[in-house]
């Protein structure tokens, strides 16, 4: 009897062990089928990561010269990443372009009187990417050029995830009138890739140039959502 029983149980824990090896192998093959299936596995990505991304899917068009100082034809493309070898994503991540002007401003203390860099947002777009097919984003007509004499420039942004929060809007390392792409910090890693434009009135940007008068209140942003 004692002899029957443990045959039994042993032969159930072989079945159990079959049955664990059977789904293994499944499970196994299941993710290998998912990696090679033709999606990239974006599921457990960071921001940074995410942001890496962005980084080889972003291009920006019309904004290399300021020729066209209204910008009108210049804008924001998300290539396609579904050529070769690389693979779009399984889940497509939530991109946000976010537009802001910056303007030099009078700040005073009792002891000096210096400049600081005034952003205000003008326009944010989301949309969702996963480089199955080109997006583009046109600029904001009639983007803002600053008051007159006062040294005024644009800055575009694309970044994942939520709309950026106070503590992750970007700020300048550089004067404003003599700034590059790279004098441009966040205080987040989510940003994709960004690029400071040249100022549209080029002569209010010099070391002798206006400074405006600290701002009340800041600009409106609207939101447009594309599907």
């Amino acid at each position: 009897m004692h002899s029957t029983q443990t045959r039994l149980r042993h032969g159930a824990l072989t079945a159990c062990a079959a049955a664990l090896a059977l789904l293994a192998a499944g499970c196994s093959k299941v993710s290998a089928e998912a990696q090679a299936g033709g999606c990239r596995d974006d599921g457990q990505w960071s921001g940074r990561e995410q942001a890496a991304w962005l980084r080889t899917a972003v291009a920006f068009r019309g904004t290399a010269d300021g020729a066209g100082p209204s910008y009108e034809d210049a804008s924001v493309v998300l290539r396609a990443q579904h050529t070769g070898d690389v693979r779009v994503l399984c889940q497509p991540l939530d991109v946000h372009v976010e537009f802001w002007t910056l303007s030099a401003r009078t700040t005073e203390t009792k002891t000096e009187t210096g400049t600081e860099t005034e952003t205000s947002s003008v326009m944010r777009y989301g949309l969702s990417a996963d480089g199955s097919r080109t997006r583009t984003v046109g600029f904001p007509r009639g983007l803002p050029a600053g008051q007159d004499g006062i040294c005024t420039r644009v800055l575009v942004a694309a970044y994942a995830g939520a709309p950026l929060s106070d503590r992750e809007l970007p700020w300048m390392t550089r004067d404003l009138a003599i700034a590059r792409d790279m004098d441009v910090r966040f205080g987040t890693d989510r940003i994709g890739t960004h690029r400071l434009l040249p100022p549209q009135d080029p002569t209010a940007c010099t070391t002798d140039r206006p400074t405006a008068d600290p701002s009340p209140t800041r600009s409106t942003t609207w939101d447009i959502y594309h599907p």
